[in-house]
């Protein structure tokens, strides 16, 4: 379909869309059968509309809007040809996205309406990811589900998923460090430098904060500590506006309590203004006790899944 045709298509289906939506109340009447539809049939705004509707009552809502969604799209290479929205009676009931990269995917942003939960809607988009990925010649799927999240979690078992490990969605609020370090150096690096210490990495990381992620995410900083006792290491982190991000530390030499610490301190010396969260820190990193020290709290944990096609 050419481009404008596409676009008076998605004006179409929002023009159709947007206003169902904001209208939860149609939702309480029994619907037709549901089928999957191409998110790339969708625009923006009627996705996240969508969206939100479906994380209304989440546990942890992450509210978007069409610019956070599009970013998300290309920070995490999502496919929206292979992503899908449930529909019926030309209304949105749910959504899942599905990223992409060589001989692996991943599912996010599952969503289902509330009034439209069991009823084997969520399972559908599922099943529709789960060939899309083998239609992509994936051989891994992965995801996470929140803690806790008992239903989403019984649905992944249920389709063949099984749990990898733990990881930390962890905060700190703005504030100089307060902790004792051991006396350091620092240097501190630029974007590309921070990208070669990623290819140095010894940590398994996740989809969000695998290389390619943070190098699309941009806005990439480093820093590299060097302890008098004699250790080293380095940290790698995303700088926005108001906050620091997606955290990588990596102890080269000495101890990784000591180093970790003394990165910290660094880091929060440099940018005592700025709140810091980092996603999907696993939960036995060697480096957990030293964010910890250094004012770090869990806010909630997330379960990573794999199931092998």
């Amino acid at each position: 379909m050419p481009d404008l045709a596409l676009a008076a298509t998605q004006r179409a289906r929002e023009r159709d869309f947007l206003p169902l939506l904001n209208r939860p109340n149609l939702y309480k009447i029994t619907l037709p059968e549901v089928r999957a539809v191409s998110a790339s049939e969708f625009s923006f705004d009627v996705l996240v509309a969508a969206y939100n509707q479906a994380r209304m009552d989440y546990i942890v809502p992450m509210p978007m809007n069409a610019a956070r969604l599009r970013e998300y799209v290309y920070k995490y290479d999502v496919d929206l040809r292979a992503s899908v929205v449930a529909v019926a009676e030309g209304r949105p009931l749910g959504l899942a996205m599905l990223g992409h990269r060589e001989r692996r995917t991943w599912i996010t942003r599952l969503g289902v309406i509330p009034t439209r939960r069991r009823d084997g809607t969520g399972q559908m988009l599922m099943e529709h990811l789960i060939a899309a990925s083998r239609a992509l010649d994936a051989r891994v799927i992965i995801l996470e589900v929140i803690q806790n999240n008992v239903p989403a979690h019984r649905m992944f078992r249920k389709l063949g998923f099984n749990e990898t490990r733990e990881l930390l969605i962890i905060r700190r609020p703005p504030g100089l460090p307060e902790v004792t370090v051991p006396p350091y150096t620092v240097e501190h690096l630029d974007a590309d430098a921070a990208t070669q210490l990623l290819a140095r990495r010894s940590s398994l990381p996740s989809w969000l904060d695998e290389t390619p992620s943070l190098v699309n995410a941009g806005n990439l900083g480093a820093l590299r500590v060097t302890l008098d006792a004699g250790g080293w290491g380095w940290i790698v982190y995303r700088k926005t506006t108001f906050q620091l991000q997606a955290l990588v530390i990596q102890t080269e030499a000495g101890s990784p309590d000591d180093v970790g610490r003394a990165l910290l301190h660094a880091l929060h010396t440099r940018h005592p203004a700025l709140d810091t969260k980092s996603e999907n820190l696993p939960a036995q990193d060697v480096h957990w006790p030293a964010l910890r020290a250094m004012g770090y709290i869990e806010a909630f944990r997330r379960i990573e899944m794999h199931r092998a096609l």
